[in-house]
């Protein structure tokens, strides 16, 4: 199978990540496997495919949707047996065992120097990038970062931090108002990953972070003490909730909306229950992390979603088409509206609802994320190495003097897993 083109790929690439489907028609065969399957993924992807094909009439396309959490399973067997032309994946680690067997196609060209893709996707190159080549693009992404109470940073005369040490300042005159800096429900381990990931990021940058993460770093190197150390200014200072270790994020909650603890570091996802549980645009509030070495670049957690072209895919210039058009600022901009997937497009020249929250987190991973865009602790590490590492976090807020039976244990299971 092959495609027609009246320009070459780079350019008809060109042509749609500036204006949307190209008019240079495609023909020929494209076949795409879609993890999006629950019902208003499913429903945003192929809405998406349908102005494709509206453009491209003479090209076949085949859209398999699979179960999100069949696909998982599934994802190597039909790379390798019967591959799709075009799939959809995860950022950074999660593709380095299909990049390693050679299933994802290189497409370190479209995001060659001047394209639209390499200028307007800047703030995720670094996550779809393993051995200095691109190996997909990312289509959807959200942002984590510090939700406070405004209304109570107002009331003790406290501004968004720009250091560490303001951080640390603010808490202590949280604390001494008779509330708590920071709800955090631990329960299930992944809350605290995200506090490891902030301070880790923030004390030693994002090159540091992912070594760390392909298991290059020993966890009782001195430089990860230096994050724990930071962490345990906050947890000897009493910053956290009591209880954490019990509760489930959900559970921590209620503690910013009664007003007994002043912020949290959270997903976005955390803004809906919030608003639906009484408190109001003026009282909510974001911010960046701080920073905390000066002259790290500032880098955050922003879990990526990816499309990536199959190794043995048959139709390759086609999927490089596809892939244009669906980061392309008009498909993005749809794709991740409030009516859609509700997230933040990954293209700069895209708009996004007019929500103050998606407003503040595009804003920051499109302008204020020089260092990088990790995709959390338990997406950027082994499942085993993650799991080892989330249970010596939890037990680390509790029990901080623990800390060097707990990088002891944690750089055993470094040593097994890598």
């Amino acid at each position: 199978m092959h495609s027609i083109l009246k320009a070459t790929v780079a350019s008809l690439a060109t042509a749609i990540a500036l204006s949307g489907p190209a008019s240079a028609e495609l023909t020929g065969n494209l076949k795409i496997n879609l993890d999006t399957s629950n019902p208003a993924p499913r429903a945003t992807m192929e809405a998406l495919i349908a102005k494709f094909q509206a453009a491209n009439p003479a090209l076949n396309i085949t859209t398999n949707v699979i179960d999100r959490e069949a696909y998982k399973t599934q994802i190597r067997n039909f790379l390798s047996a019967d591959a799709p032309d075009v799939l959809t994946w995860y950022a950074a680690n999660r593709m380095t065992p299909y990049v390693e067997a050679g299933l994802f196609e290189d497409v370190s060209d479209m995001w060659a120097d001047g394209t639209d893709i390499a200028n307007q996707l800047a703030s995720t190159k670094g996550a779809m990038t393993i051995d200095g080549k691109q190996w997909g693009v990312a289509y959807t992404y959200y942002q984590w970062g510090i939700y406070y109470r405004k209304d109570i940073y107002d009331e003790l005369g406290l501004s968004e931090p720009a250091n560490f040490d303001e951080m640390l300042s603010n808490c202590k005159a949280m604390i001494d108002s008779g509330r708590k800096c920071y709800t955090i429900g631990n329960k299930w381990l992944w809350t605290g990953a995200g506090w490891f990931d902030y301070l880790n990021l923030r004390t030693h940058g994002f090159d540091f972070h992912m070594q760390m993460a392909r298991g290059e770093i020993e966890w009782t190197d001195d430089r990860v003490r230096k994050t724990f150390d930071n962490w345990a200014k906050l947890i000897r200072m009493g910053a956290f909730i009591d209880d954490h270790q019990n509760k489930d994020w959900q559970q921590s909650l209620p503690f910013m909306v009664d007003g007994s603890a002043g912020a949290i570091l959270m997903g976005n996802f955390a803004v809906a229950p919030l608003r639906e549980a009484g408190l109001t645009d003026d009282q909510l509030d974001f911010h960046q992390f701080p920073a905390i070495t000066p002259g790290v670049a500032m880098a955050e957690d922003a879990p990526t979603d990816s499309f990536h072209i199959a190794a043995k895919a048959e139709n390759k210039d086609n999927a490089r088409a596809f892939l244009a058009y669906m980061v392309s600022a008009s498909a993005q901009t749809e794709m991740n509206n409030g009516a859609n997937l509700g997230q933040l497009p990954v293209n700069s020249a895209s708009s996004v609802d007019d929500d103050k929250f998606l407003n503040e987190g595009f804003e920051m991973l499109s302008s204020n994320s020089p260092g990088g865009v990790a995709q959390f602790f338990d997406r950027d590490f082994p499942a085993e190495m993650a799991q080892a590492a989330m249970e010596g976090f939890q037990e680390f807020m509790v029990y901080p003097d623990n800390l060097d039976d707990i990088l002891e244990r944690v750089e055993s299971v470094r040593k097994e897993v890598y």
